[in-house]
């Protein structure tokens, strides 16, 4: 059932449109040229290194994987409630399908783009393998216990998608992206590190900055921040998924 749902994504997702996986690499890396071409107009050299195309690829690339995470495991149930009205079809099929599709896919193009940005911009980098896989772990589960979450408030709330949206526009610039969370007061520094994404962002950067401490980064709390939305999720899924199919 999982494979089914997967393929049947992949076809309607990719298959249908111009281009297919294509704009899985091109939308990510039109972020990243945007963001390099501007502030390299604006400023000498960027808060890490020397190359404003690697400092922007690792900051936008987790962000992306965690926004197509969530909002895609959002939408499970509208996406697949034909099929959600079979047996053999369970909201956990659903789920775990778009997860592990996403997941794939985010990887595939957050390896190939970072890749590319380290041999184009002819930077010498120390690879910390460990911290990439940490980044991107934190970033899955957060992705994951969001998506659930706001599956549930989907289904009972139809409007929770607009909502949600407004919600989380602040995290594109809250998140690190554009700077270092290390550099701000002390006091500005505690209220930022609350934001669960900024983790594996500075975590992504450590990987690649050897002279890049994230000292702040908790992976305790960004742990716990994605196992008790998924548990929260899941609970509440079980209890009224039949509900939310049936409105």
């Amino acid at each position: 059932s999982i494979m089914a749902l997967m393929l049947r994504e992949m076809g309607s997702r990719y298959g249908r449109s111009p281009g297919g996986y294509l704009w899985a690499f091109l939308e990510p890396l039109g972020g990243i040229l945007i963001l390099t071409i501007g502030f390299s107009l604006v400023m000498r050299t960027p808060p890490l290194g020397t190359s404003f195309l690697l400092f922007y690829a690792t900051g936008m690339l987790p962000f992306t994987l965690y926004m197509s995470l969530s909002n895609n495991i959002m939408q499970s149930f509208r996406f697949s409630r034909s099929l959600l009205m079979y047996p053999a079809v369970t909201w956990v099929d659903a789920v775990l399908a778009r997860f592990i599709l996403n997941t794939l896919t985010g990887l595939i193009v957050m390896i190939c783009l970072l890749v590319g940005v380290v041999v184009v911009s002819d930077t010498r980098v120390i690879l910390d393998f460990s911290a990439m896989f940490t980044a991107v772990w934190m970033t899955c589960l957060l992705g994951l216990g969001i998506g659930v979450l706001n599956c549930v408030f989907l289904g009972m709330f139809p409007v929770w998608a607009q909502v949600w949206s407004i919600i989380t526009r602040p995290l594109f610039i809250l998140s690190g992206i554009f700077f270092l969370i290390d550099g701000f007061p002390k006091n500005v520094q505690k209220l930022m590190w609350l934001n669960p994404l900024a983790h594996p962002i500075a975590e992504m950067r450590s990987g690649f900055y050897p002279s890049y401490r994230a000292e702040n980064v908790d992976v305790v709390y960004v742990g716990l921040f994605g196992l008790i939305t998924l548990f929260l999720g899941v609970v509440l899924l079980v209890r009224y998924h039949r509900d939310i199919l049936n409105n």
